[in-house]
């Protein structure tokens, strides 16, 4: 591997980091529902920054007989049954979104990627069943290694929750579009990028 040309792979001993954040009908990966998959890509230009780079998003049919508990509806908002929602099996959203974390994988010269979530067990946990139950065979994820914001943040700032986490990094926070996968993933991605690139800073400052 040409560590000149894939820095990435270089910076994250050949991990690439994707951001994920999950809605989900509980807290069971082996029995509670996946509504909604958000991604972003991380990418790094040549001197090192890290950016969030593509985004994916996926509304998700629970799966059947799956449990879904109200009081996760009354907390994210989402109405499964709404046909607006516009969405796709579990296997379609992991399968594409895997197929698109395997392709950025390749172009990077890494080895497989490494999830970046807040609260990172949970989201992984989620990931590793539905791959299991739709029995996809090429999850591009560590089984088990992360990269937890929440670890991250409460080193950097001092605090634990995203959107304190978020005003300590100076990013804007809309509490009233939190508890989406979308929004939550993306200012995750945010928050991941300010602290890498920010220790950048401090160990060139040392040097």
């Amino acid at each position: 591997m040409n560590e000149e040309k894939f820095p990435i792979a270089r910076r994250f001993r050949g991990f690439l980091p994707v951001v994920i954040d999950l809605e989900t009908g509980g807290f069971n990966p082996e029995t509670d529902a996946l509504f909604e998959v958000a991604t972003v890509i991380i990418e790094m230009d040549e001197e090192g920054t890290v950016t969030p780079g593509k985004r994916l998003f996926f509304n998700v049919h629970p799966f059947e007989g799956a449990n879904i508990e109200q009081s996760s509806l009354d907390f994210t908002g989402i109405d499964p049954d709404n046909p607006l929602r516009d969405a796709v099996s579990e296997k379609d959203a992991l399968s594409e979104t895997f197929r698109e974390i395997r392709t950025e994988i390749r172009h990077t010269g890494c080895q497989r990627a490494i999830m970046v979530a807040h609260n990172a067990a949970f989201d992984l946990s989620f990931i590793n069943a539905v791959a299991t139950r739709c029995n996809l065979k090429r999850n591009p994820f560590h089984p088990f290694s992360t990269l937890d914001t929440v670890s991250l943040s409460g080193l950097a700032f001092g605090q634990t929750v995203l959107a304190r986490a978020c005003a300590s990094a100076g990013i804007d926070f809309n509490s009233d579009e939190a508890h989406s996968a979308n929004y939550d993933c993306d200012k995750t991605a945010e928050v991941f990028c300010h602290i890498v690139n920010h220790w950048r800073d401090l160990t060139a400052l040392d040097s």
